[in-house]
C-alpha cells in the first residue's frame, strides 16, 4: 500500500455509515451488483479459500419467501429493500483451491480435510467476505442493512444453497442493499 484513503472516503465506508432499516424505491441495477462482487472478491481470505457464496434476491416472490423465514424485525426490511443478498459459505471450498491457490492447493486441501477445519475456516472466511461485500457496497455509494435472525435451514432449501454433494452451505447472513437515502454520499 502506498497511501491512506482520504477522510471523505473513510467517512463513507466507516465513520458515517450506519445499518439502514428503511429503503428507497430506487432499484439496484445488475451492473451495480456485479461491481460490488467484482470489488469484494479481491478481499483476502486465509489460503485464498473464498468460501462465501452469494444469492441475490430481488423478485417479489423471492423477497416474500426470504421474509417468511426471517425474524419479525427483519421481515419488512427484506420486503422493502431493492435487493437482499444471502451470504452463505461453502464447506466444499477446498475443491476450488487448485484454481485459487495453485502453488499450495494439495497441501491446503489435506489440511482442510481434518475434522472440523473446513467448517471453522468456511465460517470465519465466509463471514469475512460478507464484511468485504458491505465495505465494497459502501465504497461504491450504496447503503447496507446487515441482518441475522432467520431460519438458517429454511433459507437453504428455497434458495438452492445446498450443493449436490454431501456438504452444504451454512451460516447464512442477509444484507439488504440500496441506493443512498437519508444522507448524502460523499464521493
Amino acid at each position: 500500500m502506498t497511501s491512506a484513503l482520504n477522510d471523505v472516503s473513510l467517512d463513507q465506508i466507516f465513520r458515517s455509515a450506519r445499518t439502514f432499516n428503511s429503503w428507497t424505491d430506487r432499484p439496484v441495477e445488475d451492473a451495480a451488483v456485479r461491481e460490488i462482487y467484482d470489488l469484494m472478491k479481491w478481499g483476502p481470505t486465509s489460503a485464498n479459500s473464498s468460501p462465501a457464496r452469494f444469492v441475490w434476491v430481488r423478485s417479489a416472490d423471492g423477497k416474500a419467501t426470504l421474509a417468511g423465514l426471517a425474524a419479525e424485525p427483519n421481515k419488512q426490511k427484506i420486503l422493502k429493500a431493492p435487493v437482499t443478498v444471502i451470504i452463505g459459505h461453502d464447506l466444499d471450498f477446498a475443491g476450488e483451491l487448485p484454481k485459487l491457490l495453485p502453488h499450495a492447493a494439495e497441501v491446503m486441501q489435506n489440511y482442510f480435510a481434518a475434522p472440523g477445519v473446513a467448517e471453522v475456516t468456511a465460517m470465519r472466511n465466509g463471514t469475512l467476505q460478507g464484511a468485504y461485500l458491505i465495505v465494497a457496497a459502501r465504497a461504491l455509494g450504496l447503503d447496507c442493512g446487515p441482518m441475522s435472525g432467520f431460519d438458517n435451514a429454511g433459507v437453504m432449501r428455497p434458495f438452492s444453497l445446498a450443493r449436490e454433494s454431501s456438504r452444504t452451505l451454512s451460516a447464512v447472513l442477509a444484507t439488504a442493499i440500496q441506493r443512498p437515502c437519508f444522507r448524502a454520499i460523499l464521493a
